[in-house]
């Protein structure tokens, strides 16, 4: 008998901070090398587990970008897989493929559905869920559709030391911003300025905050690349330049509220002085322009200006209690969790 672990939904979440309890981890039988495939099926067993603040979303009933997760049936999140065996002229055993993949530690799949090759050889497999991922993807976009950076502007980002804002903040300095980073520690913040260049970072937990913010920007803001919303954001729309621009990629301090307890920054009076531009966006978007965007981030990771920062934890067991770390911003860049059973973290 062969058991595996799953990762089951056991309520939908609204208006409270998201819980162990909300999520039931089922031990089941599943023996892959006795299993019939159906035609272009494949069996896949987990690698690498990306934990997202969009799955927030999916944990609510509410309508919102992303369809709801089903209640008692298994999360699902972007993932990296191998393949064990198949029965889909696509995939061989060995492969390794990158997609939307459910929580579980092996499992059958159909080989045609929206899964993608990745191979280890050319970089490594983490690369595909940090800059070469949804993740790089949405600063890539954000910045260029919307954030639109030109040589001298400042630009600032809240959740800096997450997967997305540090490579929201290096884009800047490629493209020759004053860039500073918003994060929740000194320790952070000298990691954003020692390790990826920012010219500032300022801790957004300090009591002088607001001080430093504007010391950080003297010439003011050009571009917020906002994460966070809140409070953390209503300091900066004080700073905003004439045709600033925002792209709001998320507001994590707010995804835990019930409705009506969020306070979030009064901005529209500051938009209307300065003429800002506020869009929020999802990455998919701009799919179309996935293409351009992967050859670009790649062309930065060979020539050195472009690092991925990653925050990796071990074992199965440890999806849950990683993803609702998410909520207390305790880890730097994109958070992973590694399917073996080392029991530790560290940082690559």
């Amino acid at each position: 008998m062969v058991m595996i672990k799953k990762i089951i939904l056991k309520n939908h979440v609204e208006g409270r901070m998201v819980q162990q309890s909300d999520f039931d981890v089922q031990s089941v039988e599943f023996n892959y090398e006795a299993v019939e495939l159906a035609e272009n099926e494949i069996v896949i067993k987990l690698e690498l587990v990306s934990v997202d603040p969009y799955i927030r979303g999916r944990l609510s009933a509410a309508k919102s970008y992303a369809a709801s997760y089903k209640v008692g049936e298994p999360m699902i999140g972007i993932c990296v897989g191998r393949i064990l065996k198949s029965n889909n002229p696509k995939w061989a055993v060995g492969d390794h493929c990158c997609g939307e993949l459910p929580w579980m530690e092996i499992f059958k799949f159909n080989g045609n559905r929206g899964i993608y090759k990745v191979n280890d050889k050319l970089v490594p497999l983490e690369t595909y869920l940090n800059i070469l991922g949804v993740v790089g993807l949405t600063a890539y976009h954000g910045m260029r559709e919307i954030g639109e950076p030109k040589s001298g502007e400042t630009l600032v980002v809240s959740a800096a030391a997450g997967g997305v804002g540090s490579i929201v903040g290096q884009i800047g300095k490629i493209k020759g911003c004053r860039v500073v980073g918003i994060a929740g520690s000194d320790e952070k913040c000298e990691f954003l300025k020692r390790e990826l260049g920012f010219d500032a970072a300022v801790n957004y937990n300090s009591p002088t905050y607001r001080k430093d913010l504007r010391l950080a920007c003297p010439k003011g803001v050009d571009i917020y690349f906002d994460n966070v919303g809140g409070k953390i954001s209503e300091p900066i729309f004080l700073l905003l330049n004439q045709f600033a621009r925002i792209p709001v990629c998320g507001a994590i301090s707010m995804y835990n509220s019930a409705p009506g307890d969020s306070v979030g920054p009064h901005c529209q009076v500051h938009l209307v002085r300065t003429s800002t531009r506020m869009q929020g966006f999802i990455v998919t978007d701009y799919s179309k322009k996935n293409g351009e965007a992967i050859r670009e981030l790649s062309q930065w990771i060979v020539q050195g200006k472009l690092k991925g920062k990653t925050t990796i934890t071990h074992g199965f067991d440890q999806i849950i209690p990683s993803f609702l770390s998410l909520f207390s911003g305790s880890n730097t860049g994109k958070l992973l969790v590694k399917m073996d059973n080392t029991n530790q973290k560290s940082n690559l």
